[in-house]
């Protein structure tokens, strides 16, 4: 038999084998498909084709949504039909630093979209979608990020390297919010600036909010105890006559003050106290200090203590940048050294108390970046940090809906105790 007779025939057996396979193999797969108990499933691995490259990064400082797109190959006509469509969810100014972002592109480099991280619970997400007349056309919608709350509590104790309660809680493991939160609901009773002691304790009931089994931020906080200086404040929180949330003691009575104890954060010190005799850091002479002196950083917020209307907000000599709220019950407030004004801050305005009113800073006279904060009665000037202490309590809850307010303290007094372990334990 010739050598080219042998080939094709060997050729000829070989297709006749592979046929031969490929009717064994659909006979097994459909054996398989038919529910024969005597064939094992076959596992076979299915290729994903890949449509699409993705990046993702952080927005850099100073960076606009459109040279965004551009430094990623995004042409100048997609990249201002895109922007003009996100103005109707989002405005693109808005855009921050450090924020994370994903950008898709097809494999033949077309957009196809765009997700940037507004905050924690916002995402921006913008799709091309093809449009009649073939120019670019996106969706653009604002997507809430669904989680989930789970009750949780912490305590935790002032201590020599915890000196603040920010810095108590996140030796727990939690953030900076909490803290805030926990300032906001005490605010009327405790000036976290200058009250807090070695050896005070919080404990605190709470919802710990999860998205995707990791932590997302903090929810409701149901009930706390703090121990100050010898005395125990309790807060429960509960809706008032309104419907709206509301912050209560252990009686019921009403957690909100007219003056908050102190205007800024707790993070900040007192570094010169009242005083009618003090010698000025800048003059070098002896003059009264007719008011509390907070170290803080620069631009820190600072917030009326109660609501009022302002009387001045400009620069005054000495003390720079200014404003002067009048409240009632014959108290005015002063803020002075101010690196800026608040939104909306020109006299004549009211303003609600926890409102922004300005920032930190060391204009007038000043050494450096403090909060100069007065506050007079009647026209003469009283030390602010023992004029609040002689406020009277809050209104107490309405006498119909005392015994559910009494019902609801002690199961989350209850729950928080159960959940403390030692030694934060705080009993009653």
């Amino acid at each position: 038999m010739g050598r080219a007779k042998i080939l094709a025939l060997f050729v000829k057996s070989t297709r006749v084998l592979a046929i031969a396979l490929g009717v064994a193999g659909l006979a097994g797969a459909c054996s398989s498909a038919t529910g024969d108990p005597g064939a094992a499933p076959e596992t076979r691995d299915i290729a994903l084709v890949d449509d699409g490259t993705s990046v993702e990064a952080r927005v850099p400082r100073n960076a606009t949504l459109e040279t965004l797109l551009r430094q990623h190959n995004v042409s100048g006509e997609v990249a201002q039909s895109l922007v003009s469509a996100v103005r109707d969810v989002f405005n693109p100014r808005d855009l921050r630093a450090d924020r994370t972002y994903r950008i898709t592109h097809t494999l033949d480099g077309l957009f196809r979209e765009f997700r940037y991280q507004i905050d924690a619970d916002r995402l921006l997400r913008v799709v091309s979608r093809a449009a009649g007349d073939g120019a670019p056309a996106f969706a653009a919608e604002v997507v809430t990020l669904p989680k989930e709350y789970a009750l949780d509590a912490v305590g935790a104790e002032i201590g020599l390297g915890n000196s603040s309660l920010v810095g108590a809680l996140e030796a727990q493991g939690e953030n900076v919010q909490l803290a805030l939160e926990l300032a906001t609901v005490f605010g009327g009773e405790i000036d976290f600036n200058s009250d807090l002691q070695r050896g005070d304790r919080i404990g605190v009931l709470f919802d710990r909010a999860i998205r995707n089994g990791e932590f997302a931020g903090y929810g409701e906080v149901k009930a706390a105890i703090l121990e100050n200086a010898g005395r125990r404040l309790v807060a429960i929180r509960m809706n008032d006559a309104e419907g709206k949330p509301a912050w209560y003691d252990e009686q019921g009575r009403s957690l909100r003050r007219q003056f908050l104890q102190s205007p800024l954060p707790f993070d900040p010190r007192v570094t010169s106290r009242f005083s009618f005799r003090r010698l000025h850091p800048v003059k070098g002479t002896y003059r009264a200090h007719l008011g509390v002196d907070y170290g803080a950083a620069y631009g820190t917020a600072v917030n009326t203590v109660a609501s009022g209307v302002v009387e001045f907000a400009g620069t005054s000599g000495d003390a720079g940048r200014m404003v002067r709220i009048r409240h009632s019950g014959g108290y005015h407030t002063a803020y002075l050294h101010l690196s800026s004004f608040g939104p909306g801050i020109r006299p004549g305005a009211r303003v609600e108390q926890g409102q922004l009113i300005g920032r930190v800073g060391a204009t007038g006279s000043a050494t450096g970046p403090h909060l100069d904060y007065r506050i007079m009665k009647d026209g003469v000037y009283v030390n602010p940090l023992t004029e609040l202490k002689k406020m009277p309590k809050g209104e107490p809850i309405a006498g119909e809906a005392l015994a559910a307010f009494f019902l609801t303290r002690d199961e989350r007094l209850a729950e928080l105790q159960a959940r403390l372990a030692p030694p934060a334990d705080l009993g009653k």
